[in-house]
């Protein structure tokens, strides 16, 4: 073979071995390039769904959420009815309480007599037993009634004027309660003058006024169980009112 034929034949083959890796390459790019469209498609169509299904759960849960704010709300007005009925409900029978209460202590004004168990009592009033001991202590005949009478008013007076205030505050377990101040001046005062016992029965209205008519310094009938020295129960007043009732019907009989 000619050498110069050989040569060309050598570039020949050169030159087809280069189209044919060029040719691969531009289509191995191409392949590429049209693998890599049909990716950023798929991707963008699968993106696409993905928003539609956020879209549907975001609208699903926007939807979830307004029907549990109207149930709870509905649920809410019910609670509220229901306790607006409770509370009206509870008014009445409080002010039914109170108005049978008014009307036993009314009614045993009329029927009580001295020594009952059951009767109504002066809150706030002043004892007068102590007052009327120690001034038969200290004064004679006709004296005594005017005296006696003079001092129960003025400590009375004393009880009832709301500028005179002798409680303080003390801690009972966890609470605040008002006791009276047994440290007052004017406390102190009429002890050393009139005795304990005095003191005690100024006291004793000073405390009852306060349990029973905390807004007001005035003297306020209560319901009494003197038997056990407490406030008598609506039920223990029906039933002595009962038999004082059934007692009387005996004794017209």
């Amino acid at each position: 073979m000619n050498p110069n034929h050989k040569i060309e034949s050598d570039k020949l083959a050169d030159w087809l071995a280069k189209k044919i890796v060029e040719e691969i390459e531009k289509r191995a790019n191409e392949m590429a390039k049209q693998k890599n469209e049909e990716l950023k498609k798929v991707r963008k169509e699968k993106n696409e769904e993905l928003k539609k299904v956020r879209k549907e759960l975001k609208q699903i849960i926007t939807d979830k959420d307004k029907m549990l704010k109207k149930v709870m709300k509905e649920k809410k007005e019910e609670l509220e009815k229901g306790n607006s009925a409770l509370i009206t409900k509870e008014r009445q029978s409080t002010y039914e309480l109170q108005e049978a209460h008014s009307e036993l202590i009314r009614g045993f004004r009329d029927l009580s007599g001295e020594g009952s168990v059951i009767g109504v009592k002066r809150m706030g009033e002043v004892d007068e037993k102590p007052f009327l001991k120690v001034c038969e202590q200290r004064f004679n005949g006709e004296n005594v009634g005017l005296q006696h009478a003079m001092l129960c008013s003025e400590w009375q007076k004393n009880i009832n004027d709301s500028a005179w205030y002798p409680f303080k505050l003390v801690v009972t377990g966890e609470k605040m309660k008002e006791v009276v101040d047994d440290e007052d001046e004017k406390l102190k005062k009429m002890s050393e003058e009139w005795g304990e016992d005095v003191k005690n029965a100024v006291t004793t209205a000073l405390e009852e006024l306060n349990d029973f008519n905390p807004s007001g310094r005035y003297s306020v009938p209560a319901l009494w169980n003197f038997e056990h020295g407490r406030k008598a129960t609506l039920s223990e007043g029906i039933v002595h009112m009962t038999q004082q009732i059934k007692n009387l019907k005996r004794q017209r009989t």
